[in-house]
């Protein structure tokens, strides 16, 4: 079948096999031009390790540093006349190609969240590779079901305390419109701190601690964003913002047990990405489209995996101390927070319209990052030959 994308609001309901793994093999080619992480990880769990930045971390550790890597995910094969969900395809395409070059990498898909899917984790890592001294949290989910009490919660994108009135774009109809969005609830903002805290992290940690899979030295990230004041009050200062608090609060937690063994454990604040998970964010798709133009006449501009290359290979693994802020935070936006980039983005925003959205902003920049999430709008693929769908078998991309 000739497989289009279909999207449906912030998601592309489609992916295409070979797009996708076209876009996993044009981030290993980046790593590979970087030569080799020196120091880098022997053994690394990645808990969110098929899209986005979880799937880029991967990428830099196996490819630059010849890490064995396990990848915790919860992605959809494909079934019937039903392409397979992007993550899965992504990994399917890494899985052959580290194996390929001789790399350990197996994965468990199921839900990260639950017990289950740690007592797996730490029976996989202990039979194959003894212990890990990498672990990555990078999750993103609208929902998470406590194992602990069984209660599910869900998500929401709302400011807090007062209604938030901005300006925001309509991707599917490349619209710029006004928006007004009502506070959250207490149980709203709970609700969002439970799925997209800390609190999973830390019992991640715990599990492998418990399980005796930590080696000395292990070393944990999570990956957050503050972003400027056109955001705060929808993101920093909103449901996710205090979501955010809590993951790092969680850290200064997770690295007062990791510490005194040699380890740590940071928060990385990344820069602002096209991501399923960004594009779900009122306001902040058309902030990312201004912030794209700016940054790339700057010649700033960075995806997920120039991104975890400056992490593994300037930040983390140099030989020497990690430079992080006052709340222990790597500071991967440095480049995107510039008082030149920021007084940029500052000038276009007052001023944007539908009608000069192609001028004075890289929406079309950010209509292809999308896509290429979903394995559309690579450049040497050719969607015009009809795709199997169902020819990723299940054994590539799961145990």
């Amino acid at each position: 079948m000739i497989i289009i994308p279909k999207v449906r609001g912030f998601i592309c309901v489609t992916a295409h096999p070979e797009g996708c793994a076209a876009h996993v093999q044009a981030q290993i080619r980046y790593i590979q031009s970087l030569g080799r992480l020196q120091n880098g990880p022997k053994n690394a769990l990645i808990i969110g390790a098929s899209t986005g930045y979880g799937l880029a971390s991967r990428v830099a550790t196996a490819f630059g540093a010849g890490t064995s890597t396990v990848g915790v995910f919860y992605e959809s094969p494909p079934e019937g006349g039903k392409t397979a969900s992007a993550g899965f395809y992504n990994t399917a395409a890494f899985t052959r190609a580290a194996r390929e070059r001789g790399l350990y990498a197996k994965n468990l898909n199921g839900d990260a969240f639950s017990e289950e899917m740690k007592h797996r984790a730490v029976a996989l890592i202990k039979n194959d590779l003894g212990t890990v001294d990498l672990v990555i949290y990078s999750l993103a989910s609208p929902r998470r079901t406590n194992p602990r009490t069984g209660t599910t919660h869900k998500s929401c994108l709302k400011p807090v305390g007062a209604a938030y009135s901005s300006r925001t774009l309509d991707t599917g109809k490349k619209i710029v419109t006004d928006i007004t969005i009502e506070p959250a609830s207490q149980t709203e903002i709970a609700d969002t701190v439970a799925v997209m805290g800390g609190e999973d992290w830390l019992w991640w940690i715990e599990a492998l601690e418990s399980g005796g899979v930590l080696a000395p030295g292990t070393r944990t990230l999570a990956y957050s964003y503050i972003g400027p004041e056109i955001t705060f009050p929808i993101y920093r200062n909103g449901t996710i913002g205090r979501a955010k608090e809590h993951l790092e609060q969680t850290a200064h937690q997770i690295n007062a047990r990791l510490e005194p063994l040699g380890g740590g454990a940071f928060v990385s604040v990344n820069k602002a990405l096209v991501t399923q998970a960004s594009s779900a964010i009122p306001v902040v798709p058309l902030y990312i489209s201004i912030l794209y133009k700016v940054m790339k006449v700057k010649g700033l501009h960075e995806g997920c995996i120039e991104q975890m290359a400056r992490l593994f290979y300037d930040r983390l693994y140099t030989g020497g101390a990690t430079p992080v802020d006052g709340e222990r935070r790597i500071r991967l936006d440095d480049w995107e927070m510039r008082d030149d980039v920021q007084a940029a983005v500052a000038d276009i925003w007052p001023r944007i319209s539908t009608e000069n959205l192609d001028n004075v902003s890289d929406f079309a920049g950010y209509q292809k990052e999308f896509l290429r999430l979903f394995g559309f709008g690579l450049e040497d693929v050719d969607y015009e030959i009809e795709s199997d769908p169902l020819k990723i078998s299940g054994r590539e991309a799961v145990i």
